[in-house]
């Protein structure tokens, strides 16, 4: 007999709880993140309308996709002590409904984005929720690899932001990818150790959990905050971004790096809790430098002050 909390209620289904299966919290970074690369994407002059039209897309797939989750870990949460109040495994919505709501809003995601915005940021939306949803979610309960799978969804969003804006894959799309990638490998790693007895009730094989000295996961964590700074300069190396933002990257990446290590040698709650809030202070103030401080990208759209300025420019004699 699974052992499972009671429910707190009959599934009511409520409103408020199918809107808690799309994790609204981790919904909005994600549309924050493809806000940037769709900003990035358009050379800093982005249409308003299009854009919006581009993250209602993204939305529907980002909620739907954590649904799913939700779905198929629904046992899972109900054993974990951070996650057994969630609507499936504390009873107020039912699992029939629960997918039929989920799968609606993934599916509606990808055929919108497919009719209004393009067919390469809907293809990414698939690849999207294939790889979180039928790739890492069932691996978490397999290997300690599922945080290096994870990653990957984790950093197709701001892709799809630039796809949505610039239509293709070039340098600046993967120059994205590889610093959301590299990224969220230390958040996550600080966080499966801080949560690592909760992982260990429900099931899940993350690094950490087998390894109460936390020795791989301490090792990988300033193993890829040391593979981020290199990464995070590759916007400057393509011209999407100039020295402001190289300067900032250079000092947010030397803080992350400092927590990495400070976790490595101490693996205690204080120095875990240190590398997960310096991660989150990271993406955000490097995103904006990086929107602030734009550069000369190929193909980027011209800046309309610069085509009339060319367009007026006396021809030459």
């Amino acid at each position: 007999m699974r052992d499972e909390p009671e429910p707190t209620s009959a599934p009511g289904n409520h409103p408020r709880d199918l809107i808690a299966l799309t994790k609204p919290r981790i919904t909005l970074m994600v549309l924050l993140t493809s806000a940037a690369g769709y900003f990035l994407a358009s050379g800093g002059q982005p249409d308003p309308a299009a854009m919006l039209i581009a993250m209602i897309g993204i939305g529907l797939v980002a909620g739907g996709t954590s649904g799913l989750n939700q779905v198929i870990e629904r046992d899972v949460d109900a054993r974990m002590q951070r996650t057994r109040l969630r609507p499936i495994p504390a009873g107020r919505v039912t699992v029939r409904v629960a997918t039929g709501f989920t799968a609606l809003l993934a599916i509606a995601g990808v055929v919108y984005l497919e009719l209004f915005v393009n067919r390469l940021t809907a293809f990414l939306a698939v690849a999207s929720i294939v790889s979180y949803v039928f790739v890492y979610t069932p691996l978490k309960q397999r290997s300690s690899l599922s945080t290096l799978v994870g990653a990957i969804p984790g950093a197709l969003p701001i892709m799809g932001g630039w796809t949505a804006a610039h239509g293709d894959l070039g340098p600046g799309a993967w120059a994205l990818f590889g610093l959301l990638f590299f990224w969220q490998l230390p958040h996550f790693l600080a966080l499966a150790w801080l949560f690592r007895d909760d992982y260990r009730r429900g099931g899940l094989k993350m690094l950490g959990v087998q390894d109460p000295e936390a020795r791989q996961p301490r090792a990988q964590a300033v193993l890829y905050a040391a593979a981020l700074l290199p990464a995070s300069l590759l916007p400057v190396a393509i011209g999407l971004s100039n020295g402001f933002y190289g300067v900032a990257a250079l000092l947010m990446g030397a803080a992350y790096l400092v927590a990495a290590v400070r976790f490595f040698g101490h693996a205690d709650i204080r120095s875990a809790r240190r590398l997960f809030r310096t991660s989150l202070l990271y993406l955000p103030v490097v995103l904006l430098a990086l929107s602030l401080d734009r550069g000369t990208y190929p193909g980027a759209p011209v800046p309309t002050d610069a085509v009339t300025a060319e367009a007026t420019a006396p021809a030459p004699s």
